[in-house]
């Protein structure tokens, strides 16, 4: 909530994500952003995964800017865990004045 206290609805992503590292950081958590996943499929890699950021090193947190949390947001995080074999995702949703999240869990 003080991120978004602080800088109001309406930014960019980027802006939040930033401000919430800055946050998470001050109050003692361990956060890294656009930490690398390797995918593999069948024992090749065929690409990297980028999640926003991990907080210490149990929960993605995915900051949006969006009218509403959809499937597509939902279809992600589980992908996410799915390759990372975190447990726990976070969507927050800057939009609004009021901080709306959704908990995802593998």
């Amino acid at each position: 909530m003080m991120v978004l206290n602080t800088l109001k609805p309406g930014l960019e992503e980027k802006l939040y994500e930033r401000a919430l590292v800055l946050e998470l950081v001050k109050r003692g958590h361990k956060v890294e952003q656009q930490r690398a996943y390797l995918v593999l499929y069948d024992g090749v890699e065929i690409g990297t995964l980028i999640p926003d950021l991990i907080v210490d090193d149990t929960v993605i947190a995915d900051p949006k800017v969006a009218v509403d949390f959809n499937e597509a947001h939902v279809a992600q995080m589980i992908g996410y865990l799915n390759i990372t074999a975190l447990q726990v995702a976070l969507l927050l949703n800057f939009k609004h004045s009021d901080l709306r999240w959704k908990r995802i869990v593998r």
